[in-house]
């Protein structure tokens, strides 16, 4: 009897031990997405060379070290946001390309560029300002794959168009990939500031795209 009482409260503090280290564990991921959020937000503004962590730590109201309970570094944190963001990226535009003929696919691909802008404001702004510093850190070494890799769907999506006889042959699909991609990443600057909404870009920049590669 004494043997299995002591039993049952052991297995009862081991129990209550896992309960609380379950309920533990919420509040700290909720802590380490908060602070990527207020980063992201500081590299959008900022760039993320010219932010250091003090600011980071000073946006979120704690001490610099406090930061490095959750990241070992403030590349640590550029990388959740860049990985994060071609992941998603990426799972979106091969669902695009697989469905649908070469217009759909083409107009699924720039809706998901521009519906990136307002979720991965600074992922698409830190590409743009310090793409060359990172790309020269081996931690980053996987971004040009993933460029690479979406690169490729566009260009697919690109020459499926030119194969049935519905986009200019005459274009290079490689090369007006990178245009579009770039035009619609700029707007990342100005779109949220000016009173545009993702989907009116959206709409008038298909207009102006498809009208420009369709054969007449």
């Amino acid at each position: 009897m004494t043997t299995t009482t002591n039993s049952g409260r052991a297995r009862s503090r081991e129990g209550g031990g896992r309960r609380r280290a379950r309920g533990a564990a919420a509040p700290a991921s909720e802590r380490r997405d908060h602070l990527v959020r207020l980063a992201a937000e500081l590299f959008a503004k900022k760039g993320f060379q010219a932010t250091t962590v003090r600011e980071i730590a000073d946006e979120a109201g704690i001490l610099s070290g406090s930061l490095y309970h959750h990241f070992d570094s403030k590349e640590s944190i550029v990388d959740e946001i860049l990985s994060n963001f071609y992941t998603e990226l990426k799972a979106a535009n091969r669902a695009a390309i697989e469905q649908g003929g070469p217009d759909e696919a083409l107009g699924a691909l720039v809706r998901i560029a521009f519906g990136t802008l307002e979720p991965h404001r600074a992922a698409i702004t830190v590409l743009q300002n310090d793409w060359n510093y990172l790309k020269g850190l081996d931690r980053f070494a996987y971004l040009i794959k993933a460029e690479e890799d979406v690169e490729e769907m566009w260009i697919t999506a690109i020459r499926s168009g030119q194969d049935a006889g519905l986009f200019r042959a005459d274009l290079e699909p490689r090369l007006t990939y990178r245009m579009i991609r770039d035009t619609i990443w700029v707007t990342v600057r100005w779109f949220h500031t000016d009173g545009f909404d993702t989907e009116a870009l959206t709409a008038h920049y298909l207009n102006v795209l498809l009208d420009g590669i369709h054969i007449h």
